[in-house]
């Protein structure tokens, strides 16, 4: 894996130009979002945001249902708001809470992020950010497929 430079840095940019996530406007989406959660079942409302490869924001928020395991999470929205705007990659992801704090996508979650940010995708954490690879190792991807 690539590292990015130190977010010190005032140019910091990923080798292939792309610059640095900046964590505190994906958080400010993801607050945005969660503001927008429909979750009357669980009062537990959660927002996330993510960053493009194209440096587009995409956001998602949880949307419940009476029938409980229909129940979409956060990331699924993120996923869809990605695919219909037209596709790309994830380089990074915030999801919080709410009270705002951090949350770690659930495995199928990450398995959606896997899929559409690989491996270098970062994903805040209350650590701080994480690569894809850590959150999720020997992930299943398309190449397990053998097609």
């Amino acid at each position: 894996m690539t590292q990015p430079p130190p977010p010190d840095r005032a140019d910091a940019a990923y080798p292939s130009g792309m610059p640095l996530p900046d964590w505190a406007a994906l958080r400010r989406a993801a607050l945005e979002a969660r503001d927008t959660a429909y979750a009357p079942y669980s009062g537990f409302p959660v927002g996330v945001a993510g960053l493009v490869d194209d440096g587009r924001i995409v956001v998602g928020c949880n949307v419940e249902n009476a029938s409980y395991g229909v129940g979409l999470c956060a990331e699924c929205g993120m996923v869809s708001a990605l695919v219909a705007g037209g596709g790309g990659r994830l380089v990074a992801v915030s999801c919080v809470g709410p009270e705002g704090d951090t949350l770690m996508p659930c495995g199928r979650c990450r398995q959606l992020l896997w899929e559409h940010g690989g491996p270098d995708c970062l994903v805040a954490t209350s650590t701080g950010p994480r690569p894809m690879s850590e959150l999720l190792p020997d992930a299943f991807g398309p190449a397990n497929l053998g097609r």
